[in-house]
């Protein structure tokens, strides 16, 4: 058993992380903003159901890059671990509020690395994301890569989140490790992720927007898989890694304690190949509209996730068939859409 904090409880990944935390014994201490970059509805209902179900849950409202408030839950819980999922998301989001993103993923994260610093936190576990491989081509996308040319301001924040981190482990001794989340899915995910439009738009009859004419390329991963990686990930502390040579930097390691993994499914999909999945448990057929590729998007993604699977024990594995078929059951019962989905009746764990 463990005080844990989660940032971005409320968020996707957050409540899933916090669940299953809660559900294993654990003592979570929730942050988050509840801020209206997506439907706050959704977020408000995440954190009731975690607050209906669970024990052991301390929930701060509050945004992290409020210096003093961020140090007053850290004196007053001194956890053990924290989980940073906390960020402003979004490629496209990113090209018109630029400042939003280096107010909430860069100063909101100094101000948690400063309070694990203080505090002597056990291990910081932050969430990075694919976005950092940016302009390079080289795949599968590989942690002992370069990832020094990102192509949008929220890829360029999420490094700047693993420099940070790297520096305090340096100057601190801080135990960090980062995450990079390819495209994380399932029951309870972001409306303005692409999979969950077009099950909106498609259960409207409506076009969906396709981007790049289909042909993007991305390496989805179901979020159960995700939670199981940070869970096991949480229980491996890094330690200096005693082959690192300054002569040949590996980029996923360090001469202090930090490290790098992927975390996606290591199968990449196109587009049009999810909306194949989608249209296929919808029981519809969707109508679509071809668009070129916009600015900042990466046209594939393609997880190597050797390092993960040698230091944990894991490989999200979870077939997109499945995955998407726990979605659409969870977003027929959270839409009160019933029976018009085809899904089974008889088992609704998605219910509020």
């Amino acid at each position: 058993m463990a005080k844990i904090v989660v940032t971005g409880l409320a968020g996707f990944i957050g409540f899933h992380l916090g669940k299953r935390l809660l559900d294993q014994g654990d003592e979570v201490v929730g942050l988050d903003n509840l801020n209206p970059s997506y439907d706050v509805s959704l977020k408000e209902t995440r954190l009731a159901k975690l607050r209906r179900e669970q024990r052991g849950l301390q929930f701060y409202k509050l945004d992290l890059a409020d210096h003093e408030a961020v140090a007053r839950v850290f004196a007053a819980e001194r956890p053990d671990v924290v989980v940073n999922l906390a960020a402003q998301a979004g490629v496209r989001y990113s090209l018109q509020n630029p400042c939003v993103y280096i107010e909430s993923n860069v100063m909101g994260f100094t101000n948690i690395v400063e309070g694990c610093r203080e505090w002597d936190v056990k291990h910081l576990v932050f969430a990075s994301s694919s976005s950092v491989y940016g302009a390079n081509t080289k795949m599968p996308y590989s942690v002992h890569d370069s990832v020094d040319h990102p192509i949008s301001l929220y890829a360029a924040t999420k490094k700047a989140n693993e420099m940070i981190a790297h520096t305090y482990s340096h100057l601190y001794g801080l135990p960090t490790t980062g995450l990079r989340f390819f495209t994380v899915y399932g029951p309870w995910g972001r409306p303005d992720m692409a999979y969950y439009k077009f099950t909106k738009a498609i259960l409207e009859g409506r076009p969906i927007e396709v981007y790049n004419y289909g042909n993007m390329q991305r390496d989805f991963a179901y979020v159960d898989d995700v939670v199981e990686g940070i869970i096991r990930v949480i229980e491996r502390i890094p330690e200096p890694n005693p082959a690192w040579s300054p002569d040949h930097p590996d980029p996923s390691s360090s001469y202090a304690p930090y490290k790098i993994y992927n975390v996606g499914n290591s199968n990449p999909l196109t587009l049009l190949k999810l909306i194949e999945v989608l249209e296929d448990c919808l029981g519809l057929r969707a109508e679509k509209n071809l668009l070129p590729m916009q600015p900042g998007d990466l046209q594939a993604t393609y997880a190597d996730v050797d390092d993960l699977v040698r230091d944990v024990g894991f490989k999200p594995h979870t077939p997109i068939e499945v995955g998407i078929k726990h979605f659409v059951e969870w977003y027929g019962f959270y839409y009160g859409l019933y029976p018009s989905l085809n899904a089974p009746l008889d088992n609704r764990p998605y219910r509020r």
